[in-house]
């Protein structure tokens, strides 16, 4: 799909008290900017940040952190942002490639992956966030027993990141082929931009729930 440049967003962004620009000096300190303790949650690839929007209005006790390469899709969130005003939730403008960079050994407690590029070419493999390369790289800043929560519609990309959990030494948690028909892992279940899109075309939601282990 391709994104429509968005005139301004870039500056927009860089004026923005919503988004942590040296995200890399907040290393091991994303407490202090939060000015308290809570668990760190963190959406890689938020898009337009429907969905760690409505988490962070309904869990206070938690600080959430969306991450957004494109700022064409980054500034609808900062809009969103600018009228919700949760003091709970930050925005990164980075490549998740460069992660390990902005957060320290166990200083983020869940990493929630939603629909993300599936790379369909098997040379591009290791740039799917759901690769064992990006497993090995939340390893680094994940709490023990810390955990991702995946959902996609791409039964492919689906099946690889199973393979890739159990590659990469993690522990299935919970997995679904049909989320939505899955009263369990259904119940309090916040749908993204796509989920609602998707869904509505009768497609199937995929979701696993895998932690790290040690």
């Amino acid at each position: 799909m391709r994104l429509r440049n968005i005139k301004g967003s870039r500056e927009t962004i860089g004026a923005s008290d919503f988004v942590v620009h040296e995200a890399e000096q907040q290393k091991g300190r994303w407490s202090e900017l939060f000015g308290n303790d809570h668990p760190i949650h963190v959406e890689i690839g938020m898009g337009k940040g429907k969905f760690i929007s409505e988490l962070a209005g309904l869990h206070p006790e938690i600080n959430y952190i969306g991450i957004e390469k494109y700022s064409s899709v980054l500034v609808r969130a900062i809009e969103k942002q600018s009228e919700l005003l949760y003091p709970n939730l930050k925005f990164i403008r980075m490549d998740a490639e460069y992660i390990t960079g902005v957060f320290a050994p166990d200083e983020v407690e869940r990493i929630y992956l939603n629909f993300s590029d599936p790379w369909p070419k098997d040379r591009h493999a290791r740039r799917r966030l759901t690769s064992r390369e990006f497993l090995a790289r939340y390893e680094q800043f994940l709490i023990p027993d810390g955990r991702l929560e995946f959902k996609t519609d791409n039964r492919d990309l689906f099946e690889f990141s199973l393979e890739e959990v159990e590659a990469a030494g993690w522990k299935l948690l919970a997995c679904t082929r049909d989320l939505h028909r899955d009263p369990e892992l259904c119940r309090d279940n916040v749908m993204t931009e796509y989920e609602e899109r998707f869904s509505s075309m009768g497609n199937p939601i995929h979701k696993l729930i895998a932690c790290r282990i040690g």
